[in-house]
């Protein structure tokens, strides 16, 4: 396997005054056993805008490296201070990965025109949002004129995707701040913005998601419906939401992926340090109580199981698979 990290911006090219050192990047997984072009996956963790989980990254990106692909994980732009709305800052963080990822085609061993992009909850939103978007975002660089930052097909789990009635209120928070303009809810409401020319779309969610709605997903696909766009959707009867690939391994305390939260890490350093940027006092107590006080998130515990409970949900890559064969 060949594995790099590379950075998704030029000096001067990026300017989100939250991120704290940090620079958005790619993580390559690729087969380097012959100089087949396969088809390629780009991974985006979700985390409400507000951080990149690594279970929905890593560990999702190595399940379909398993079946043949060549695969990255997106670490996107994000704020847990929730104090710099990010706008469109994570779509041109993911376009320009899609654009980096074809302009590297040949080096890279992967089909240009065979490039899915994945995201989870909030980074399903960001998807879905290149998805109907796409010929919004120009990119400041020359040397990516010409290519395209369209997917040829997408992968959307537990997707937030309206700023609506069923919204996932943080996510838009995280997004656009506290007092969002009508036109900046309208367009990134999802639903309200698919085309005939939106890629592909395979979506899946559970019923019994408490976080995100499954309205979100019925509401995107009734969408794609509409304007005669190829898509397949799936809703399972149980579990809750960021289920990831839900495998034995995965709940059996899987640690990898790291680097997904670098740019929380950063934060946090700033954080106990005092010098976070324009940050409230109300949050920056309630980020230090959070992850320093005596009541911090603890970090869940392996559980012990015998057979999955969530067997039926493990089934969803091996399904998207069967549907990227036929794209």
């Amino acid at each position: 396997m060949r594995t790099f990290r590379k950075d998704l911006w030029n000096d001067g090219e990026y300017t989100y005054e939250a991120a704290y050192g940090f620079m958005p990047n790619i993580m390559a997984f690729l087969h380097d056993e012959d100089d087949e072009a396969r088809k390629c996956m780009l991974v985006a963790p979700g985390g409400g805008y507000c951080m990149c989980a690594p279970h929905e990254g890593e560990l999702v990106a190595l399940e379909f490296y398993k079946k043949g692909m060549n695969v990255f994980v997106l670490t996107y732009t994000t704020d847990i201070t929730m104090s710099i709305p990010l706008k469109k800052q994570p779509l041109n963080d993911i376009a320009r990965a899609v654009r980096a990822i074809r302009k590297n085609a040949e080096d890279y061993h992967i089909l240009s025109d065979k490039l899915i992009i994945c995201g989870f909850s909030a980074a399903g939103h960001l998807c879905a949002t290149l998805a109907t978007h796409f010929d919004d975002v120009k990119d400041p660089d020359a040397a990516y004129d010409g290519i395209s930052c369209r997917p040829d097909g997408v992968i959307l789990g537990y997707p937030v995707i309206t700023s609506g009635e069923y919204t996932h209120i943080y996510s838009i928070q995280a997004l656009l701040g506290k007092e969002p303009m009508e036109d900046e809810l309208e367009y990134f409401s999802l639903e309200k913005q698919v085309t005939p020319e939106t890629p592909p779309c395979f979506i899946w969610q559970t019923l019994g998601d408490t976080l995100v709605p499954v309205e979100n997903s019925y509401l995107f696909a009734e969408a794609l419906r509409k304007n005669k766009v190829n898509y397949a959707q799936y809703v399972f009867p149980f579990g809750d939401h960021g289920l990831s690939i839900a495998s034995m391994e995965q709940f059996a305390g899987w640690k990898g992926g790291k680097y997904s939260g670098e740019q929380l890490e950063k934060v946090l350093e700033h954080l106990k340090a005092g010098t976070l940027v324009r940050v409230s006092e109300q949050r920056t107590k309630e980020l230090m109580d959070q992850f320093f006080g005596p009541n911090k998130m603890p970090e869940m515990p392996p559980m012990k199981m015998e057979n999955n409970p969530f067997a039926d949900i493990n089934m969803w890559p091996e399904l998207a698979f069967i549907w990227l064969s036929r794209l």
